[in-house]
This record gives C-alpha cells, sequence and structure tokens, in this order.
C-alpha cells in the first residue's frame, strides 16, 4: 500500500515539503530516486546539471533539493552556495548526495550551505527519514520566519503609529511655544526674560510675563503636575488665563471705570486660578506658581508663591536672599487662603523665578542640585550677562554638571526680572 505520509492537507499547510527537485547528471540515478519520491507522495522535478538547477529554482524554489555532489560544470557544491546566495527570501532543505565521507569535505558542504549528507548508493530508508528530518527544520523555520514576518509587520505598524504621534507633537510643540511670544522685553530700562526647556517634545512647565500700562508689570514661573501631554494641556490652558495679548482673558487683570485695565493683587490671582481649578470636574492636575507684580516707579515688589521653589533676590551689591513662605500649590485644595509678600527692589537688583527642574536636577554623584547647587551655577555665570543670556548661560552651567546617564528628567523654566527704575 501506497505510504502518502508527507502529503496530506495539514502538512501542507504547515510548511511541509511537497515540491522536490533531484539533481544528478546520471539518468539511471534520478530515475531511481524520482520513483521512490513519486511514490511516497511528492511532486518531483528533475535536472541534469547545477546549471539547469539553477534555472529551475529562479522560476520556483522547490521545498527540498537532491543533489548530486559531483558533476560536470557545476558540481553541487558550487550549485549550493550559489543557491543559498540567491534565495533569500524563501528556505529550501538542501541534501548533498557523494560518495565522500572525509570530515573535511562534509564541513566543506555545510560551508557552502547544504543541510544533510546522503551516501550513494541511497538506501531508500534512509532517504525517507532524512526527508523526514529534513521537514521538521523546515517546518520550524517557516513558522519562525512567518513569526519574524509577523513582528516586523507590527514593528512597520507601530514605526507609523509613532511617525504619525511623534508629528502631532512637534505640532503641539510649535503650538506652546506660542503661549510665549517673547523671550525677552525691555520695560523702561528694567527687563523680563524667560527660559522654557522641556525635558520631551512638550512640557509641563510655564513662564511669562505681560504689562496693562506704563511701569505697570506682572510676571509668573508655573510648574504644572506630571509630565506630557496632560500637563502640556494644561499649561495652553493657563496662557489663556495669564494671556499677554488678550486683556480681558487675563484672570490676573481687571477693567477699571470701562477704561483701562489694573493688575489685581498677586494672591487674589492665585485664589481666582485656584477657584477656577476646582470647579472644573475631571481634572486631576494641579499646578505651582510663583506670580509677580511690580511697580517699576518705587520698586515695589509683590509676590505669591504657591508651592513654587522660593524665589531668588540677586541684589546689585552680590548678597543674596531666597524669598516666601512656600504655600499651596494651585488646583490642589478648595477655598485655600493665599498670601502675598512685599520686598523693595533697588535698581540693579534682580529677581529669578524658577522650576524645580533647576533644583532637583539629579547630579553625577546621584544627588539633587538644591538651591545651594543654584548659587553655584549663579556664581559660575559671566558677571557681564544679563537678560537673556544670563539664563542660557545658568541653564548651560545646569547641563555641565548634571548626570550623564539620567539627562534632563524635568522641565527646567527660569523667569529673570531685572530691575533698573523706570
Amino acid at each position: 500500500m501506497a505510504d502518502n505520509t508527507f502529503k496530506d492537507e495539514e502538512q501542507v499547510d504547515n510548511g511541509s515539503i511537497r515540491r522536490v527537485l533531484v539533481v544528478d547528471d546520471s539518468r539511471l540515478q534520478r530515475r531511481i530516486l524520482v520513483a521512490s519520491l513519486k511514490k511516497w507522495g511528492f511532486e518531483v522535478t528533475e535536472a541534469e546539471s547545477g546549471e539547469a538547477a539553477m534555472e529551475i529554482c529562479n522560476q520556483n524554489p522547490p521545498d527540498l533539493i537532491l543533489s548530486d555532489w559531483m558533476m560536470p560544470g557545476m558540481n553541487g557544491l558550487e550549485f549550493c552556495r550559489e543557491f543559498r546566495e540567491k534565495s533569500k527570501e524563501s528556505y529550501s532543505y538542501f541534501i548533498l548526495l557523494t560518495s565522500k565521507s572525509e570530515k573535511n569535505e562534509i564541513a566543506e558542504g555545510l560551508d557552502a550551505g547544504a543541510d544533510d549528507f546522503l551516501t550513494k548508493p541511497v538506501s531508500s530508508d534512509e532517504l525517507r527519514a532524512r526527508i523526514s528530518a529534513g521537514e521538521r527544520i523546515l517546518r520550524m523555520q517557516r513558522e519562525l520566519s512567518e513569526k519574524n514576518r509577523i513582528v516586523s509587520d507590527t514593528l512597520d505598524e507601530l514605526q507609523r503609529v509613532y511617525d504619525a504621534i511623534d508629528k502631532d507633537l512637534v505640532q503641539a510643540r510649535k503650538i506652546q511655544q506660542s503661549l510665549v511670544p517673547e523671550l525677552s522685553r525691555d520695560f523702561g530700562s528694567s527687563s523680563v526674560s524667560l527660559l522654557l526647556k522641556p525635558c520631551g517634545h512638550i512640557g509641563g512647565d510655564l513662564v511669562g510675563m505681560f504689562s496693562p500700562g506704563v511701569n505697570r508689570l506682572g510676571f509668573y514661573s508655573i510648574d504644572v503636575s506630571g509630565h506630557g501631554i496632560t500637563s502640556a494641556m494644561m499649561t495652553a490652558r493657563l496662557g489663556g488665563y495669564l494671556s499677554s495679548t488678550h486683556f480681558d482673558q487675563n484672570v490676573a487683570m481687571e477693567k477699571r471705570f470701562n477704561r483701562f485695565y489694573a493688575l489685581r493683587q498677586p494672591e487674589e490671582v492665585a485664589s481666582l486660578l485656584n477657584a477656577r481649578l476646582i470647579a472644573d470636574t475631571g481634572i486631576e492636575e494641579y499646578f505651582t506658581m510663583a506670580y509677580c507684580t511690580v511697580d517699576l516707579r518705587s520698586g515695589l515688589l509683590k509676590m505669591v508663591q504657591a508651592g513654587h521653589p522660593h524665589p531668588l533676590v540677586l541684589r546689585k551689591d552680590g548678597t543674596t536672599e531666597f524669598i516666601g513662605e512656600g504655600g499651596v500649590p494651585v488646583g490642589l485644595l478648595p477655598d485655600i487662603p493665599y498670601s502675598q509678600m512685599e520686598t523693595v527692589l533697588e535698581p540693579g537688583d534682580r529677581l529669578l523665578l524658577y522650576s524645580d527642574g533647576f533644583t532637583e536636577a539629579r547630579l553625577e554623584n546621584g544627588e539633587m542640585l538644591e538651591p545651594e547647587g543654584l548659587l553655584e551655577l549663579i556664581e559660575k555665570c559671566d558677571s557681564k550677562h544679563s537678560g537673556q543670556e544670563f539664563l542660557d548661560d545658568l541653564y548651560w552651567n545646569l547641563t555641565q554638571v548634571m548626570s550623564s546617564e539620567y539627562g534632563l528628567e524635568d522641565d527646567v523654566s527660569a523667569t529673570v526680572f531685572e530691575y533698573n527704575g523706570v
């Protein structure tokens, strides 16, 4: 009874051996092999030389190749080597038929790409056993190839998704940058300069300034909880609440006598922002803030600190002073009373508002920079630099001391006000 073990439908679907190519310059040897293979249910193609076999393989690679080693022209070893070089996409099991049995010759065949060897004259039982072994290997190889294809397709799809997200984030970064249209601006003889360095495409820090009229100025530094898209969306919202162009939307201003805008007291601004965030259900984010107003005629500075790092006063005489009493972040708890403090700046004094991206930056030793480290960075800044140059210098000094392993883990931002009178 004919044995069709190799030909059932499930094996074909699983990538088992179905088509066989027999290559031998001996017609008799080919007939013997072909007869056995057809009896076992295989589709068999014959070739009398390596060159003819290559033409067949170029058109339709078989599942299994049985090739004699010694042939005129292109021998079996050369055929095997060329076949492997050209058949990159699909894999065929290759058995060399040879009278050679020396180890170095077998190694030569394996190096050329052969999978197995059969010594002539070929035993029918041994041939069937070697084909069965080859079929198991071929099935596993094709299963692996299919899994690799699925992985590759999945990675390609993930790359497309990532590229789309990356494109959106690049656009989101441009939108977020538009919230800070000016990085530096003069107000009479005084000036405000801003620094905003997100640790990713977009960040949760926000800095800004606005002036409703001559000698009146407000500026701030904000750090929204968390990172990424959610925090960035909150900064966009806060940018509207503290708009430098649309005073009617700016909660830090109020219109008086239907003629001009005036700055609200800083403590009132913090309370208004807190009430708005608490009233919005579903929003879990909160933010820290240092918000200041200054009268450029007198140098009187009023400030509310809501959980933000303590602002730093840099006096003209070289002394420094951290000011503020901490306070509670905005949007964390309802009905929180905010208080403000006052100080007087003299011409030549500077006030630095900064986010904890500075003081909590990780150093090479694993420790954080802390406020003391910030003072050391400021001492390293060029004394001739002011405004934007000072902030750029300060940030560069930070990058020189922070951990190369962790890099920038949080957004870094700062606002510096330089008072030189009106």
